[in-house]
């Protein structure tokens, strides 16, 4: 069996993660890494409480076979450009790689629709330079998920998201924009299981556009 490894468990898809992971024979622990307590027990949980900006404290705790790393935030949240880009960027980095250094053989990253570091939109650039760094890390394997808006049962509500999904389900069914259809965390959360499980070797992108459920369900 394998030992799992999640970074954004409090968060919509990291939830759903662990929820699956935890109920999934394949894998014999999971180790979290998250700033406050998901609030679950289990005899496969191993629960970290770290600090993201004290990474030399934990960083050894980096050791098993798959890495998820679902950390994500607003820039309403984090206040910020400079604070999301630490979160969304920065912490999640260091944690791929440490990991990467301490034998973690693979990694499975949820990005986003639209994501590239080439971009003029904050957002997308910040997505797309993580996807670009992170490749170059010596994973044996990577697999990266670029789904669109993200639809499910939030511990923190976002009215403006709701109204995002909303809207967004009417707009995307546009050829042109498919690919920012709502998705719902839980679809996204089997699909990194399904990933992580791809034995493949190398770096493969998956768009999730043969997965969208409705933004309600």
């Amino acid at each position: 069996m394998k030992t799992a490894l999640l970074l954004g468990a409090t968060g919509l898809v990291g939830d759903y993660l662990l929820r699956q992971l935890l109920l999934d024979q394949r894998f014999g622990a999971v180790k979290v890494f998250t700033r406050r307590t998901t609030g679950y027990q289990n005899p496969k949980l191993e629960e970290h409480i770290v600090d993201f900006d004290q990474p030399q404290q934990w960083n050894h705790l980096l050791s098993g076979d798959v890495l998820f790393s679902t950390l994500g935030t607003t820039l309403k949240q984090a206040g910020s450009q400079e604070a999301q880009y630490r979160i969304d960027y920065t912490y999640q980095y260091q944690a791929a790689q440490a990991a990467a250094e301490n034998g973690v053989d693979t990694y499975v990253l949820v990005s986003s629709a639209g994501a590239d570091a080439d971009s003029l939109i904050f957002y997308s650039r910040m997505k797309g330079e993580l996807e670009r760094d992170v490749r170059k890390l010596p994973f044996r394997r990577i697999r990266v998920l670029q789904p669109g808006m993200l639809a499910g049962h939030r511990k923190e509500p976002r009215t403006g998201e709701k109204i995002g999904l909303v809207l967004g389900s009417i707009f995307t069914q546009l050829p042109l924009l498919k690919q920012y259809r709502p998705i719902h965390g839980r679809v996204v959360a089997q699909a990194m299981i399904n990933a992580a499980l791809d034995e493949t070797p190398g770096v493969k992108t998956d768009t999730l556009e043969g997965v969208f459920t409705r933004a309600g369900a």
